[in-house]
C-alpha cells in the first residue's frame, strides 16, 4: 500500500464510489477509504435507482462514464418508466434493484478501474497545509498524503439513530459506528455545520403477506437499460404491490405520537419535506383519509419486502401494530424496524460550483454532507467532485456543468447559490430547461464533453461513437424518407390521424399526435430495423422526441443561450459588495455570503432583485473603469 496519492476519497457510498472512479478515469492515482469495504455501494434505504428527475441524473452519471447505471442494469429486478402518460420532459426511468447484487456490481466495477486502490479504515483527521490540506490520518494511525481530498461521509458525521422516544444511539448506519473525529476536524476548520435527519421504513417477510388483498404492479415489458455504453445481462423481473393505510393506522400513530423520536423531542434536525415519515404525513395532512404504500422486493433470493411509504421512528412494537392495520399485512412478520437518523451536514453555500470548499484548497464535499438526500443526487455530486479533484492536482481548468446542460448542473447551482433549509431532492420543476434535459438524450448532451475531458474509457468512447452514429442514421431516415399513402394508411388510422394523399416525409408524420417512430419505421421498411435491434427502442424514443417536439426544443435552446450571455458577465470573488450602496441591504448581504461567479448566478439568489442586478453591473463597471 502506497502512502501518497493524487486524490483521496473518504467514504464508499454512492457519492464516494463515483468520485473515486471519476478521479481514476481522469488518470489521477486515487485511494478510496471506507470503514467497511464489504458495504461499498450499499443501498442503505430503498433498493431502487431512478424516478422522476432522479432517473435522468442516473443516466447523466452514466453518460459521463460513471458506474451507477451499469450497476443498476446488473441488479435490476423491476423497471417502470414513470410519468409516461405525460410529456417526455418529465419521464423518469426507475429500477428496483437486488439489494445484494447492486453493491457487488459496484465493487466489481471499482476493482476493474485502473489507478484506483481501496483501503478499509476510518478517517479521523485532515492533515493541514497552507490554505488547504495535504492528506488524511486514519483511526489506525496511518497517514496518506494527497493533493486533494473528497469527503463523502453520508449520514456518518456524528450520526445518531432513533427508534422510539428514548435517547438515540450513535451510529452512521444501522450496525455501523459514526464518524465523530472527522466531524470535529471539519468544524475546527471554521466551517458552518448544521443537522438534518432522514429515515427508513420497516421491512417485512413477504411469506406473511396476503397478496390477495394488495394490487400487483408488474414491471414494464420494455428492455430498457440505464447504461449507454455497456449491456449487462438482464435479470428476471419481480412485481411490486400497492396497498393503503387507513383510519386504524392513523389512530395507532396518534395514540403513540409522543413515543416517536421526532415528536417526542429527541430529534432537532429537519427532515425531507418530500419524503416524510408516516408520523409527519398524519400530523401535517390530517384531511388525508389514506396514504399509499408500496411493497417492493429486496432481491431475487429473499422474500423480504421494503415497505415504501411508512418511514418512521416509532418504537418497534408500535411499528408492528400499525403494519398489521394495512390491508394484506394483517398477519405480517417484521424483519427489520424502521428508524430515523440525525447527522451533521455543512451548508453548501460554503462551496464553489466545482464542489471545492471555499478557502480550503483541495478539499471537496459530495453527497449528504452538502445537505442533499437520495442516491442519485449523491452520485452526481460525487462524479463532479472527484473529477474536479483530479483536475485540481493536474493543474487543469475546473469543470462545471451548467443549468442548461444537466440536472446535475441544476442541483449543484441550487446548492451553492440558494443553500438548503431541508434535505435537497431533485424535481423536474427545479429545471428551467426540462425539454433539453431529458432521460433519452443524456448521452448526446454529455457524452462528447466527457470523452474530451477524459472521463470515458476507450471502450466507452467507442460505444458512444457507435451510438451517436446510429442516432444520426435513424434521424436522417426520418428526415429524408418519403412514405407513400398506402404504406402509412393503417398506421395513421390506428393513431386516429387523418390519411395523406401524397407521399410525405416520415419526420412530418411523426409530429402527429399518437404516431410513433417504431410504427412509421416498420411501415416504411427502415433499414435500421432487425439485426441492430439491441438498444434500438432507446434510439427510436430519442429520435421521436427530438423530431416530434422540434419547435419547442429549439425555443428552449434559444432561452438557454440568453442564460449563457448572462453567465458570460463574470463577477470576481473578491468584489466589495458591502460598499455597493446602490444595492439593497439584503442583496449586499447575500451576495457577500455566496460570492456568485456570474451575473446569471447572482440573479438566482433569493432576495436579489432585477434592479439589484442592473446596479451590480454598473458598480462592477465603475470599479473596472477606476482600475480597481
Amino acid at each position: 500500500m502506497r502512502s501518497r496519492y493524487d486524490v483521496i476519497v473518504v467514504g464508499a457510498g454512492h457519492a464516494g464510489t463515483e468520485a473515486a472512479a471519476a478521479s481514476a478515469r481522469l488518470g489521477a492515482s486515487t485511494l478510496l477509504l471506507t470503514p467497511d469495504l464489504a458495504r461499498t455501494g450499499q443501498m442503505s434505504c430503498n433498493p431502487a435507482i431512478g424516478g422522476v428527475a432522479k432517473g435522468v441524473v442516473a443516466r447523466e452519471v452514466d453518460a459521463l462514464g460513471g458506474i451507477m447505471g451499469r450497476a443498476t442494469d446488473a441488479s435490476r429486478i423491476h423497471f417502470r418508466m414513470l410519468n409516461r402518460s405525460r410529456g417526455p420532459a418529465v419521464w423518469g426511468p426507475r429500477a428496483q434493484c437486488d439489494r445484494g447484487l447492486y453493491p457487488r456490481a459496484v465493487r466489481r466495477l471499482l476493482d476493474g478501474t485502473e489507478g484506483l486502490d481501496l483501503f478499509q479504515d476510518l478517517v479521523t483527521e485532515l492533515l493541514p497545509a497552507d490554505a488547504g490540506l495535504h492528506g488524511v490520518r486514519t483511526r489506525g494511525g496511518i497517514e496518506f498524503e494527497a493533493g486533494a481530498v473528497v469527503v463523502t461521509a453520508g449520514t456518518f458525521l456524528r450520526g445518531r439513530i432513533h427508534v422510539g422516544g428514548a435517547a438515540g444511539v450513535a451510529a452512521g448506519r444501522a450496525g455501523e459506528a459514526p464518524s465523530l473525529e472527522l466531524a470535529e476536524a471539519l468544524e475546527a476548520r471554521g466551517l458552518e455545520v448544521r443537522r438534518f435527519k432522514t429515515g427508513t421504513p420497516p421491512r417485512v417477510d413477504g411469506r406473511t403477506v396476503d397478496f390477495t388483498r394488495v394490487e400487483e404492479q408488474p414491471g414494464d415489458p420494455v428492455n430498457f437499460r440505464f447504461s449507454y455504453y455497456h449491456e449487462e445481462p438482464a435479470l428476471e423481473q419481480r412485481p411490486c404491490w400497492i396497498t393503503w393505510t387507513g383510519a386504524e393506522l392513523n389512530q395507532v400513530v396518534h395514540r403513540n405520537l409522543e413515543r416517536s423520536a421526532l415528536y417526542g423531542g429527541e430529534i432537532s434536525g429537519r427532515g425531507p419535506r418530500y419524503c416524510p415519515s408516516i408520523e409527519d404525513k398524519i400530523v401535517r395532512f390530517p384531511e388525508a383519509r389514506r396514504h399509499q404504500v408500496f411493497l417492493e422486493p429486496e432481491g431475487l433470493e429473499t422474500s423480504e419486502l421494503y415497505v415504501n411509504g411508512l418511514s418512521t421512528s416509532l418504537p418497534h412494537e408500535v411499528q408492528l401494530e400499525f403494519l398489521r392495520t394495512v390491508p394484506g399485512l394483517e398477519e405480517v412478520r417484521m424483519t427489520k424496524a424502521g428508524y430515523a437518523i440525525e447527522y451533521d451536514f455543512f451548508p453548501p453555500h460554503q462551496l464553489r460550483h466545482t464542489l471545492e470548499v471555499r478557502g480550503l484548497r483541495g478539499l471537496f464535499f459530495a453527497g449528504q454532507i452538502n445537505g442533499t438526500t437520495g442516491y442519485e443526487e449523491a452520485a452526481g455530486q460525487g462524479l463532479v467532485a472527484g473529477a474536479n479533484a483530479a483536475l485540481r492536482v493536474q493543474d487543469r481548468d475546473p469543470w462545471v456543468l451548467g443549468r442548461d446542460q444537466a440536472y446535475i448542473g441544476v442541483m449543484i447551482d441550487d446548492l451553492v447559490t440558494k443553500g438548503v433549509d431541508e434535505p435537497y431532492r431533485l424535481f423536474t420543476s427545479r429545471a428551467e430547461f426540462r425539454l433539453l434535459l431529458r432521460q433519452d438524450n443524456a448521452d448526446r448532451r454529455l457524452g462528447v464533453m466527457a470523452r474530451d475531458l477524459g472521463l470515458l474509457t476507450s471502450e466507452q468512447a467507442g460505444a458512444l461513437d457507435r451510438r451517436l452514429g446510429r442516432v444520426r442514421r435513424v434521424t436522417r431516415w426520418f428526415q429524408e424518407t418519403a412514405l407513400r399513402p398506402e404504406d402509412v394508411r393503417a398506421t395513421l388510422a390506428e393513431a386516429d390521424s387523418s390519411a395523406v394523399t401524397t407521399s410525405t416525409r416520415a419526420g412530418e408524420l411523426l409530429k402527429r399526435p399518437g404516431v410513433s417512430a417504431r410504427a412509421l419505421a416498420e411501415a416504411g421498411g427502415a433499414p435500421f430495423l432487425g439485426s441492430e435491434d439491441s438498444g434500438l427502442e432507446d434510439v427510436l424514443a430519442a429520435v421521436e422526441v427530438e423530431l416530434k417536439y422540434e419547435g419547442y426544443v429549439r425555443r428552449e435552446a434559444e432561452r438557454a443561450e440568453v442564460l449563457k450571455e448572462q453567465a458570460a458577465f463574470e463577477l470576481a470573488e473578491d468584489l466589495p459588495y458591502a460598499d455597493f450602496k446602490s444595492l439593497s441591504f439584503e442583496a449586499r448581504e447575500k451576495l457577500g455570503r455566496i460570492r456568485p461567479g456570474s451575473l446569471a448566478q447572482a440573479g438566482r439568489i433569493p432576495g436579489v432583485s432585477p434592479a439589484d442586478l442592473q446596479n451590480l453591473v454598473m458598480e462592477v463597471r465603475r470599479l473596472a473603469a477606476a482600475g480597481v
